[in-house]
């Protein structure tokens, strides 16, 4: 197989942290930096085991160098101008989330992709983590019956870089919008009530999608959730299933003997997890959270010319969600969710 070739754009903690490792644990080659500052780019490169070329302007990067695809993690306010000039170069992105503030601003760039004919891609990695993709496979396979509802659980410390709830769904809660959508399809209903105070973030949520499966959500971003936390449970037809903090997923079939099921050790939960060990040098997170299945998946796309699961068309469908639920949550939250206009 030959080696896809990848420029990046930015080196800061979230890049240097979880993409660039994830992209070398993918088997990219990574072929030039552009930062700021070409010492920091220098740097990115040297970390990372690459002999490319830094740059301290990402557009004589775009014009000087013949790569399979550039990744793009910046700024939010700063992404939509880096992904729209990489586009117009001809390059295939991907993106770190959210591309754009809101859906008209998601939908100007996935057009501009597709008019270049070049793949976008925008990084939401729970699509790629091994416990929600088994999950997906649960739901759309049927194996357990008809998925009916779920129960959705995010809770985080975002104050130091939410301060508000637009920015709280837009920048955190955003990767479990998104991953409802994946799992259930796109949603029809929101409602919704905020205990929320500033920077303080508490809400719930109730949702209906499109092919009848109804869920609650519960999303919190206080310091007292140092300790980040997630689970999704689904109940279906014939069972349940319940992904716990991204590496357990528990598979319960419903009872279907001849005798009552209190009177023998008849039922049976199926557990999935991963191995804890020391012989991952800390590549474990970065598997389970989907990073590396995210860029594997970015590479194939480059490699064959085809839309990526998370798309930037795709993308579009995830802002508006995100509107629609600051819309629910109250009238005061109109002015930030009007993202149609």
């Amino acid at each position: 197989m030959n080696t896809t070739k990848l420029c990046f754009i930015g080196a800061g903690f979230h890049a240097a942290t979880n993409i660039y490792p994830a992209a070398v644990e993918a088997k990219a080659e990574i072929q030039a930096v552009a930062t700021r500052s070409l010492e920091r780019s220098a740097a990115a490169l040297q970390r990372f085991g690459s002999s490319g070329r830094p740059y301290e302007d990402y557009t004589a990067m775009l014009e000087n160098e013949d790569c399979d695809g550039v990744v793009v993690v910046a700024q939010p306010g700063d992404q939509p101008c880096l992904v729209l000039d990489c586009l117009r170069a001809g390059k295939n992105v991907y993106v770190d989330k959210p591309l754009g503030w809101n859906a008209a601003e998601a939908l100007g760039l996935a057009e501009a992709a597709e008019q270049a004919g070049v793949v976008l891609m925008v990084g939401f990695m729970k699509r790629y983590a091994p416990v929600y993709m088994k999950l997906k496979q649960l739901i759309d396979q049927e194996s357990l019956g008809a998925a009916r509802s779920f129960q959705v659980k995010f809770a985080v410390d975002s104050t130091p870089f939410c301060k508000d709830e637009e920015q709280f769904i837009k920048l955190a809660a955003i990767h479990m919008v998104d991953l409802i959508r994946y799992l259930f399809g796109e949603v029809i209903q929101v409602s919704g009530m905020s205990g929320s105070s500033g920077e303080y973030i508490s809400m719930s949520l109730s949702m209906k999608c499109a092919g009848g499966v109804v869920g609650s959500i519960y999303f919190s971003g206080m310091s007292a959730w140092s300790r980040e936390s997630e689970s999704v449970l689904v109940t279906f037809d014939e069972g349940f299933a319940a992904a716990d903090e991204m590496n357990r997923l528990t598979i319960h079939r419903s009872y279907a003997g001849s005798t009552l099921p209190w009177q023998s050790l008849a039922e049976e939960d199926t557990i999935l997890t991963s191995s804890a060990s020391a012989m991952s040098g800390g590549l474990r997170d970065l598997y389970l959270r989907g990073f590396v299945g995210e860029m594997e998946h970015f590479m194939d796309c480059c490699r064959k010319g085809q839309a990526p699961l998370s798309s930037g068309r795709d993308n579009v469908q995830t802002m508006e969600l995100c509107g629609r639920i600051l819309s629910a949550l109250g009238p005061d939250r109109e002015e930030a969710a009007r993202f149609s206009s």
